[in-house]
């Protein structure tokens, strides 16, 4: 009898990390659930958050990618045409043509959108926020500038060097990082300014907050919290729901592999 406890206690704990994931996968589809009655609306949840692998204990960071891209297009495309879109977004940023899609997704849904920023949306996240029709931060959440980084060099100070130096003190390595960043530089500011375009905006205001953001006022990790936000022009409300506060917290927990973009399944849509 003791040997089949101790098998079954074995048993048990191999399947804990699983029944763990399971039921705040079921914890969360529940509250999602609840939000989109209330509030009438598809909802879509964007989390990125710092994992440990369970066995070796070392981090895993986590970021926009294009397999999230995929899912929210997904998501989007599924939504009726006038039903509202409300966005969870928790995300440090990542690659650039993974959140210029999903921004000018959001951008062209016909429904009102909503993004949620209970923490950070920093840079990409910053960009998807951009496209949206009111903008709810907590009271301590902050955006992030949207100057491009290349490798280890921001954008806006590659462009202020080849300015500053003469071409012959310049190597060529340089001067091309230079000429990308250029590029890079007028392809955000065009997109921010897109996203922005038949708003409650005036071109002097659009093309500000596109300056204001990309041309290296700040450092690539600047917290622009709701107020600053709000001075910017950017349609921010300061407050987010309490269930979607208590949705956040069920991403605490670290799981291996756990899925970035959640959404009800509808009609049978995968």
């Amino acid at each position: 009898m003791s040997m089949e406890l101790f098998w079954l206690f074995l048993l048990l704990i191999s399947l804990q990390p699983a029944i763990q994931r399971h039921l705040l996968l079921y914890m969360r589809q529940s509250l999602m659930e609840q939000i989109e009655k209330e509030r009438k609306s598809r909802f879509i949840a964007i989390v990125h958050r710092q994992e440990t692998m369970s066995f070796l204990g070392f981090p895993v960071y986590r970021f926009l990618t294009m397999e999230d891209s995929e899912a929210v297009l997904r998501a989007i495309e599924t939504t009726p045409k006038n039903t509202p879109i409300d966005l969870l977004l928790h995300t440090p940023g990542g690659l650039v043509l993974a959140a210029t899609q999903i921004a000018y997704a959001i951008r062209k849904h016909q429904g009102k959108v909503t993004v949620f920023i209970p923490h950070y949306a920093m840079s990409g996240g910053t960009l998807i926020a951009l496209a949206a029709d009111e903008i709810c931060m907590s009271p301590n959440a902050v955006l992030g500038p949207l100057d491009p980084q290349l490798g280890q060099y921001p954008a806006p100070s590659l462009i202020k060097l080849r300015r500053m130096k003469a071409i012959d003190q310049i190597d060529d390595q340089t001067l091309i990082l230079a000429d990308l960043a250029e590029k890079s530089l007028r392809q955000i500011q065009e997109t921010i300014k897109n996203l922005l375009q038949g708003r409650r905006y005036t071109e002097e205001q659009i093309s500000e907050i596109a300056k204001q953001l990309t041309e290296g006022h700040w450092t690539h990790d600047y917290p622009i919290t709701a107020e600053k936000a709000k001075d910017l022009g950017l349609p921010v409300k300061i407050g987010i729901p309490e269930k979607i506060t208590k949705l956040m917290s069920l991403y605490r927990q670290p799981i291996q592999r756990a899925q970035s973009v959640d959404y009800l399944q509808r009609n049978g849509v995968v």
